[in-house]
């Protein structure tokens, strides 16, 4: 089967994402964010995330149909984000998944969310040629509210390696705990952009996690965002105890540099240690300006290839699992039945889970 129609399902945090892709082709990305409602308490809560899916995940699965132009009997077969992620929410997606696969006989995969992020580069939206098949093997770097993890992918529905991860704070998490700090509103991320416009990025030296040789020996593809967060906030602690104004655009700038800069020092250091001269970025986090620039920069300087996908695909979506599902089927990848449970910790060398 060239190009399998596939329903993909995403509901591993905030996000109901239904998507429908023809092989690599997008048809529908339907997503439901119920992030006004975690904006009330500073950051995601669980329980509150997995009502949402609930009430979000039908009317999404009509929307994404309708516009796909199909019903459920022109599909080839069903995905669905099966970890890692809330368990809370991840079981809303599983469950939905498998009951339509009981109602419709189709066959179902159970995908690894992070694979799905690298999947989300093969797809472009509706009027766009899609892009080029993935060069493998690939670094993937993908940068989430949840996530920070360094991949090497050597085939995208065989064979994954994770090459670091965060063992603290994600990314994402760093910028909505520093938009707190600085009387920014959830979600911090694009707060954080906005606020660092016109701010002077070398005006406040914040450390950079992980990057010392002494740190490198353990640790050389692994994150650290937590100590960067407590630099930030006794900053600012110190400038107001001290009667000084906080220059907010100047921390804001930064702290934007300091995960900027281990981010992508890191990331090019796996390319150049692989000997793989590309590199792929995913996740919400690659929204933000200064990320994706010093990736062009970093890239340009040391002859790495650099893709991104379209940025509404780098947030969580139901497209991207729908794309590896579909790479799934063309491989001839048996599907995962109906005995698989939501994983929250399911480890990225699972692609798809038996």
């Amino acid at each position: 089967m060239s190009a399998p129609l596939v329903l993909g399902i995403e509901t591993s945090c905030d996000e109901t994402g239904v998507g429908i892709v023809r092989g690599r082709e997008l048809l529908a990305n339907v997503i439901s964010s119920s992030m006004e409602e975690h904006a009330r308490y500073g950051g995601v809560v669980p329980e509150v995330a997995a009502r949402a899916h609930l009430e979000a995940i039908e009317p999404a699965l009509r929307q994404a149909l309708e516009t796909a132009g199909i019903g459920f009997g022109d599909l080839d077969a069903l995905a669905v984000t099966a970890g890692p992620g809330l368990a809370g929410a991840l079981m809303v997606g599983v469950g939905a998944a498998k009951g339509l696969a009981t109602a419709t006989g189709l066959p179902l995969y159970g995908v690894n969310h992070l694979v799905g992020h690298v999947g989300a580069d093969l797809l472009r939206p509706p009027g766009e040629e899609p892009s080029p098949p993935l060069d493998e093997p690939t670094i993937a770097l993908l940068v989430s509210g949840g996530h920070t993890s360094l991949l090497l992918v050597r085939d995208l529905v065989t064979d994954v390696e994770l090459l670091g991860e965060t063992i603290d704070d994600a990314a994402g998490e760093a910028f909505d705990k520093v938009a707190r700090i600085l009387g920014l509103p959830y979600p911090g991320g694009p707060e954080i952009d906005r606020a660092a416009v016109g701010g002077d990025p070398a005006a406040i030296r914040f450390p950079r996690g992980l990057t010392q040789q002494k740190d490198l020996d353990r640790h050389r593809y692994d994150f650290s965002f937590s100590g960067l967060k407590t630099a930030v906030a006794r900053w600012v602690e110190r400038a107001r105890d001290e009667g000084r104004p906080v220059p907010v655009a100047d921390v804001a700038a930064g702290f934007r540099e300091a995960v900027a800069e281990v981010l992508l020092t890191k990331a090019v250091a796996a390319c150049v240690d692989s000997g793989v001269p590309r590199l792929l970025l995913g996740g919400g986090v690659v929204a933000n300006a200064r990320v994706r620039a010093l990736a062009e920069e970093r890239c340009a300087a040391a002859g790495i290839a650099l893709r991104v996908p379209p940025l509404s695909l780098c947030t969580d979506n139901g497209a991207m699992i729908a794309a590896v599902g579909a790479g799934l089927v063309t491989a001839g990848r048996p599907p995962s039945g109906l005995s698989f449970g939501a994983d929250s910790t399911l480890p990225v060398t699972d692609v798809a889970v038996r």
